[in-house]
């Protein structure tokens, strides 16, 4: 289990290339599961059982979060659940984030979703978020990719 944890934090490090770690700020206390969905992908398509959501709002300067949900025959299950979103130094476009923050990594058993996970200053950047959900036996990983741009 440890070595998942590990693998997990390494995966998310590589996904979101060198950063700077932030840890909650007060603004970033203020995150929730709400406001304008910028980004929802559900996995896998037929019959979902995952869902990473990313959410924006005006305050701060532009607040990004991130939830990753359970779905489906999930709903309500217990299952290791994981959310981290970081803001990119990019504005517009596709490709790789070169991120300038990034929240800190929920990760635990929870019955619905984890997060919400978020960045702030965000109003004219892109955003990358990442989720992953073990259940029956089987781990969901979604990353978004570059959004809000």
């Amino acid at each position: 289990m440890m070595l998942r944890k590990a693998f997990g934090a390494l995966l998310a490090l590589l996904t979101f290339g060198t950063v700077l770690v932030v840890t909650a700020a007060p603004s970033q206390a203020a995150v929730a599961c709400s406001g304008t969905v910028t980004y929802s992908y559900a996995y896998p398509p037929s019959n979902p059982v995952a869902e990473l959501v990313i959410y924006y709002n005006s305050t701060n300067g532009g607040t990004n979060s991130a939830c990753m949900y359970h779905r489906g025959a999930a709903y309500g299950s217990s299952a290791r659940t994981s959310v981290q979103i970081a803001r990119c130094a990019e504005t517009s476009g596709t490709g790789s984030c070169t991120a300038t923050a990034v929240s800190t990594i929920d990760n635990a058993d929870y019955l619905y979703y984890a997060g919400p996970r978020g960045v702030t200053g965000t109003a004219n950047n892109c955003v990358d978020a990442y989720g992953e959900m073990d259940w029956a036996g089987t781990t969901y990983w979604i990353h978004s990719g570059r959004q809000g741009c």
